[in-house]
């Protein structure tokens, strides 16, 4: 299921983004699904690093490799480190300035990264955040729940409200791409965490955009794993905040 193609873009804004925004797909065991994301995201972009965390499915290496960039992890690492990887190998291309995020799983419609594109531009921004909209009809209360304890505690701990703190719909800029790699570490969904109070302790530009939400019930291709992941997010969350206080 994909949303309503976003607001069209110029010749010159089109291809800027074709040359200049690098995207980042992690994959792991998403099957076909990741088939038609990566062919969406390779009309809007030139450079495209898809990174397979060990998949079993033979799904990535079924894809059309042109012009797309596979890295592979010969076993299951996590989220986060297949991050870092596709990062370093994003901004090896000099012409790119930012590089989005999107997951493989088809929750991400890459036709609204022209909007996301758009915001990164014209706001300079280092970090532009896809904020989903909280549908009590298209999001079950869990979800909508553990998003809204997250944002209160990011808030209370940092003193920035960010409305959606577990999107992984993200543009980062080059420049942010760069400080991530110095200090950020792997691990697995708690990494885009540590990702976001570093944006938010060392004040960098961040923007949101709302996105629309796309959740389907049961979807297998999700690895998020509820009890472990949100310790290990917001073990991440607090060991970061409470560092960067101490460093003050």
């Amino acid at each position: 299921m994909m949303a309503d193609d976003a607001p069209s873009m110029d010749a010159t804004d089109s291809d800027a983004l074709r040359r200049e925004l690098a995207a980042v797909i992690p994959c792991y065991n998403a099957g076909d699904r990741v088939h038609p994301v990566v062919d969406r995201v390779c009309k809007e972009l030139d450079h495209v690093v898809v990174v397979d965390d060990g998949s079993t499915d033979g799904a990535p290496q079924r894809l059309d490799t042109d012009p797309i960039r596979l890295i592979t992890f010969a076993q299951n690492r996590g989220k986060g480190h297949a991050l870092l990887a596709g990062f370093a190998a994003a901004i090896e291309e000099p012409k790119v300035t930012g590089v989005a995020v999107l997951d493989a799983d088809g929750q991400h419609d890459p036709r609204t990264l022209p909007e996301l594109y758009r915001a990164f531009r014209t706001e300079q921004a280092d970090l532009v955040i896809g904020t989903r909209r909280i549908d009590p009809a298209h999001m079950p209360w869990k979800s909508r729940f553990g998003n809204s304890l997250t944002v209160a505690i990011t808030a209370a701990l940092l003193g920035r409200r960010i409305d959606d703190t577990q999107s992984g719909y993200r543009i980062h800029s080059r420049r942010f791409i760069e400080a991530i790699l110095a200090s950020v570490t792997g691990g697995r969904y708690e990494t885009e965490m540590e990702i976001l109070v570093k944006a938010i302790r060392e004040g960098y530009r961040i923007v949101s955009v709302p996105i629309a939400t796309i959740y389907e019930p049961g979807n297998r291709s999700s690895h998020f794993h509820a009890l472990r992941d949100s310790f290990l997010v917001y073990k991440r969350l607090f060991s970061a905040a409470f560092r960067g206080s101490a460093s003050k």
